[in-house]
Order: structure tokens, then sequence, then C-alpha cells
């Protein structure tokens, strides 16, 4: 398998976050430290997981197994909003390095938002675990722009980002103006619409000019941004197609063209822990 050129990252309030990373929602057992362990082994420096992926152990397994210096490494996990109790929350953060058995993570996200339990609270729990040294950055996950606003105004920590569904299908141009506001990266999970792109005519057309495939092209339009992808694959060739996307550009109208995608009804992920998440 060919190996990929160093990936560029953005600085986000005090964190440097490859552009690209390995999402591994839904990756379990030996699969999933065996795309860990390869991905690495291949030039991919950003890996993001979650207590609720249930996979923390594998992927502390392959990050050992592919040999990388953890000091280059960019690890994510997450905080489950059960778990959102100042103590329960510092258990969980405790519990996610065990598995992983590593002695910080580079961030560490709220994962959803949890109405139940006051964010004031949540977020003292989370800037404590930071100052701890459990994680190098924080950050938070599915947050709307009043949510972001909210955070922000209670946070005594910088947080470095809001990951969010994000792809061309899916007009998320209120979350990202939010965060660019201040200083905070975009971090785009399901950034291929878990697969749907490789069926639009319009990318397809636009990746055979660049030689490229439609999931290429989707991934290039959001990293020309600066929005950061971590695209989840079991598949092994897979990898190496989705860090490809820095010997190209999109000109000006392909990038509006397929700005011209986006809808507000185009979310595959609409899942919310408390069932009452108004989106933007």
């Amino acid at each position: 398998m060919t190996a990929i050129g160093p990936i560029p990252g953005i600085e986000a309030n005090g964190a440097s976050i490859p552009l690209v990373g390995l999402g591994t929602w839904d990756l379990r057992g030996r699969s999933c430290a065996r795309v860990v362990e390869q991905a690495l082994r291949l030039g991919y420096r950003h890996v993001d997981t979650a207590e609720m992926y249930d996979n923390e152990r594998e992927v502390g397994e392959g990050i050992r197994a592919s040999g990388v210096e953890r000091n280059e490494l960019f690890v994510t996990t997450k905080v489950w909003p059960s778990h959102f109790a100042p103590r329960a929350l510092e258990r969980a953060a405790h519990d996610s390095l065990m598995r992983l058995r590593l002695s910080e993570v580079d961030l560490l996200l709220l994962h959803w938002p949890n109405p139940q339990v006051p964010l004031a609270e949540t977020l003292g729990a989370l800037c404590k675990v930071k100052r701890d040294g459990l994680a190098r950055h924080i950050g938070i996950s599915n947050f709307t722009v009043a949510l972001i606003e909210e955070a922000l105004g209670i946070a005594t920590e910088p947080l470095v980002c809001d990951q969010v569904e994000c792809h061309p299908f899916l007009d998320q141009s209120k979350v990202i103006a939010a965060c660019r506001r201040h200083g905070m990266a975009v971090v785009a999970y399901s950034p291929i619409a878990r697969g749907n792109a490789k069926n639009d005519k319009l990318l397809a057309r636009i990746g055979a000019a660049h030689n490229k495939t439609a999931a290429q092209i989707c991934l290039r339009y959001l990293v020309q941004q600066n929005i950061v992808v971590i695209p989840r694959t079991s598949k092994l060739e897979r990898l190496t197609e989705n860090a490809a996307l820095f010997d190209f550009t999109l000109s000006k109208e392909e990038m509006s063209e397929i700005a011209g995608l986006a809808h507000r009804d185009g979310r595959v992920v609409d899942w919310s822990y408390s069932g009452t998440t108004k989106w933007d």
C-alpha cells in the first residue's frame, strides 16, 4: 500500500489538528486495531474514537502496534452524555485513558448535549480534566450555535472545536460561522454522508476532471475550507484514497457548484441524546 504524504494541520485555540483523521465509529475488535495500525503506518496522525464506540482498547492496540511515536499523534475521544455529572465525567476520562493505555488524550469532547445536567457543571468538570493533565485540549460535539455561545461563556479553558456532521449535502453554514468567529475548528464526521457521496452525479463529474473519486471531491471540498475530516473506513485500500486530497485544488466554480448541493434536510445522523436538539 502506498504511503501518503504529510497531512497539513490547522491551528485552533492552541491546538494543531491534522486536517484528515481516521474515524473509528462502528469499527470493532481485531479489524479496528488493524485499520488503526495500518492508517498510522501509511501516514495518518489523527485518530478519533469515543467511549460509546466501545473500541478504545482496540484503538490503543492499533496505536502501539504501529510503532509511531506518541508525540506525533493526535488522539481524540469523547465522553458520553450519561457521564456529564462532574464526578462521573472525571471517572469517564480516567476510564478512557485506561482503555487506550495513554497518559493523556490530545482532545476530549462532550459527545452530545445533555440538557438534564447543567452545562456549567459539565464544562467545569471538563476544564478540570484538562487542568489535571488528562487531556491536552477540550471541545464539544453536536453543539448548536446557541449551545456553542453558552459553552464559550462558561468555559475557563479554550474550546478548540465543535465536531458535527458535515458534508456537501447538509447546510452547516451557521455552525461553521460560529466556530470561525471564536477561533474554533470544525471537525466533520460522516464527511462523505455515510457513502452517499459516491452516488452523486455532480461530484462524480468534478472527480473525473481531476482523476479523483466522488468521495475524494467531497472530502477535498471540506479540507479546502479548513474543515477537519475524519472519514471512517474498514477497508484498508480506502485509507490511501481518503487522505489523497492535497495534490489538487477545486476551482472557485467547482466549490460553488458543490455548495449548491446543501439543504436543511441533508442530515444522515439525526440522533439526539435528549430528542430535543433544534438544529441550526
